[in-house]
């Protein structure tokens, strides 16, 4: 599915950058962020909802402070790479809350989960009870994030100035 981008000037990056650091942002301190009077950044976030570029806002919550101490990188194979196969493990795994990504990739394995649990018993029952029993996995492979170096949630804008 392929989309027209919409066209970007400086002040719509600006605002792009300056909501990305902060979503809670007033509409009168991202226009002075913006170089903007009030209206017209008003105008140019609500272009950007609509066209899609702007998706939502949301508020990043501590994982740690939740109980949330075990980042998992899922490493997944299945049998066969068809398109019935691909479909299956997506919808097995669509409604786990654990599961924070899933992406489909190139290489040796399928697919690559990002998952987050309070423990390692979670985990397990993650793996033995959900993962396994999907049909078509051939293989799961674990890696355990002993440390988080670097997460940002905002994507880099420089390449559109």
């Amino acid at each position: 599915m392929t989309r027209d981008r919409i066209e970007l000037d400086a002040a719509s990056l600006r605002i792009l950058d300056a909501l990305q650091e902060n979503a809670e942002l007033s509409n009168a301190e991202l226009a002075e962020r913006a170089h903007l009077s009030a209206s017209p950044c008003w105008r140019r976030v609500a272009q950007m909802r609509e066209a899609g570029v702007i998706r939502g806002s949301v508020a990043l919550v501590d994982p740690l402070q939740l109980g949330l101490l075990v980042n998992v990188f899922v490493h997944v194979t299945l049998e066969k790479q068809d398109k019935a196969s691909l479909r299956t493990f997506t919808d097995a795994i669509e409604g786990r809350p654990e599961i924070m990504e899933c992406y489909l990739m190139t290489g040796s394995e399928d697919f690559l989960l990002r998952v987050v649990v309070e423990d390692l018993l979670r985990y397990q029952e993650l793996v033995l009870d959900i993962l396994t029993q999907i049909p078509g996995v051939a293989n799961i492979r674990s890696s355990f994030a002993l440390d988080q170096v670097k997460y940002t949630t905002a994507l880099p804008t420089g390449h559109l100035r």
